[in-house]
């Protein structure tokens, strides 16, 4: 930690939020500020990257002046009056729980910005890229950063349009297909979320989140809580995406270009498990309990069916596209981290928080390592990468195929790597749930989760079998004739790449990185606001 002062951390967090938003408008001036290339296309994408990094550094500095000794406390905290009529208020602030998703969400998008400087995908002007991925990043960051309810509902909104169209028109085969239907189930959701909002602030008598956490829904009515979860629990639910209400999202990532695919599930997915765990758990404790045995029950529903999904995907001849596959891999590693959620005990929500952080390092880089193998064969078609080029990535391009079975072992939640923690621990909080929750039901689920981990080793070794350790083609070979030449790991990818290694391994290696930060906050979050 080094001593920042207090104005200097509030300074921080409201330049992280803000400016993607003037770099956004930025971007779309005739030549950005500052910044020359080559081309207006090159200048554009530079001034990403420099936003991005940016904003990277300043939630570097924000994360090493956060008091690490009070995590639980708000800090960097900003509170002023913005609409006075319905008590709305700008109210920043970061804890020990929204740190590490707001350094996330810095370092992907600036690691979205490096790889589209130097592989832009097939659309229209790199300047709409640009800006609609600075809005993203503001509204990402803001979610995390907010603590009033409408206000978080606002930012939770913002990023629904600039990944509509990053899909729509930077996407692949059926993107406007996947653009719809992404955006239909989320605005769908969020309608019903803002009615629960309404209904908690207008019933407590404020939508500040930091003194209705501190209230512990003492406030609110048994029956108020149970029809705020509900209403609020869908949209995040829809966002998350949890079982039945996943359908937009295998879609959404098939379509996506790579950087859109990365941020989706790297970022915006983890934006409806931290609801849950900032909103509902604390807001509405009562309503919680009565619906978090059937949360725990959608949520190893999906663990079971995306790790089946992938399953068939991944077998021979069943023609699975890869990224299709990895995006039902997150149907299943987000339901471990509802299932942590659903416990309600510290153990299960640090485990959810830290699966979260995981899941977003490991899934990202899969994600760019799926879209580089795209761009080497131009499909991500299982049966084409493990056979019919005459793959064995590990003889043609063995630093890729050594980073992607890296992330698949990674994923699959290999001990002494990211994956491991988040999942284990959450399975421990459903173990042994909170008071109140039946524990026969709940060491069920436990064991269903369990077989899912199973079934996650199982699809993601059979994917590293088929194309990473596929026969090669012999260059003599009369039939087919001798094996194309594969590009292996270029510079930018690297640059882009390790970074998200290098903390699957750490976190893996010292998770007391994290937890350190997430405990305490968890602790005096169920407690109702109490250190």
């Amino acid at each position: 930690m080094i001593d920042i002062s207090t104005s200097v951390m509030q300074f921080l967090l409201a330049f992280i939020v803000a400016a993607p938003l003037l770099g956004a408008a930025a971007a779309l001036l005739p030549a950005p500020p500052g910044l020359r290339g080559k081309s207006p296309d090159q200048a554009v994408l530079r001034h990403g990257v420099t936003v991005t990094g940016a904003i990277l550094i300043a939630a570097i500095v924000l994360a090493l002046g956060f008091d690490h000794d009070q995590p639980s406390r708000m800090q960097a905290t900003t509170d002023i009056s913005w609409i006075a009529a319905l008590d709305v208020r700008i109210h920043l602030g970061v804890d020990g729980i929204s740190l590490p998703l707001l350094v996330l969400t810095a370092l992907l998008t600036f690691l979205c910005a490096l790889y589209s400087y130097f592989k832009l995908p097939a659309g229209p002007s790199p300047k709409a890229f640009v800006a609609l991925l600075l809005v993203l990043e503001s509204g990402t960051l803001a979610t995390f950063a907010v603590l009033d309810l409408l206000l978080f509902f606002l930012a939770f909104e913002m990023v629904l349009i600039p990944m509509y169209f990053l899909i729509a028109r930077w996407g692949g085969e059926e993107r406007q297909a996947a653009a719809w239907k992404f955006i239909l189930y989320t605005l769908l959701g969020s309608v019903v979320m803002l009615l629960g909002l309404l209904l908690v602030g207008l019933h407590a008598g404020t939508f500040d989140m930091v003194a209705l956490a501190t209230d512990n829904g003492r406030g609110l009515s048994t029956s108020v809580q149970i029809t705020a979860v509900l209403a609020i629990g869908i949209g995040l639910a829809v966002k998350t995406p949890m079982w039945p209400l996943h359908s937009w999202l295998p879609d959404a990532h098939t379509a996506a270009p790579t950087v859109g695919s990365v941020l989706l599930a790297g970022v915006m997915l983890k934006m409806g498990t931290y609801g849950f765990v900032r909103i509902i758990l604390p807001i509405a404790p009562d309503g919680m309990r009565t619906f978090a045995p059937y949360l725990a029950a959608f949520a190893v529903a999906g663990i079971i069916y995306g790790s089946l999904a992938c399953l068939a995907l991944a077998r021979q001849g069943a023609g699975g596209d890869l990224k299709r596959l990895i995006a039902y891999s997150s149907v299943g590693h987000m339901g471990f981290v509802l299932l942590g959620i659903a416990s309600m005990t510290p153990t299960g929500v640090n485990g959810a928080l830290f699966a979260n952080v995981a899941h977003g390092l490991i899934t990202g880089l899969l994600f760019f390592l799926v879209g580089a193998l795209k761009d080497r064969y131009g499909t991500a078609d299982l049966d084409t990468l493990a056979g019919a080029t005459g793959a064995a990535l590990y003889g043609r391009a063995p630093r890729l195929g050594g980073l992607l079975a890296f992330a698949a072992v990674a994923s699959l939640g290999l001990p002494g790597l990211a994956g491991f923690w988040g999942e284990m621990l959450a399975m421990f909080g459903a173990f042994d749930p909170a008071d109140g929750l039946s524990r026969p039901a709940f060491v069920t689920f436990t064991a269903i989760a369990c077989f899912g981990t199973l079934l996650t080793a199982a699809y993601l070794l059979i994917v590293v079998r088929r194309v990473c350790m596929g026969v090669v083609q012999q260059a003599g070979a009369e039939e087919s004739g001798p094996t194309p030449e594969l590009a292996d790991v270029h510079g930018y990818e690297l640059a882009a790449w390790t970074p998200l290694v290098a903390l699957t391994v750490l976190a893996g290696l010292w998770p007391a990185v994290l937890l350190g930060l997430t405990d305490p906050a968890v602790q005096k979050l169920l407690a109702g606001g109490k250190s």
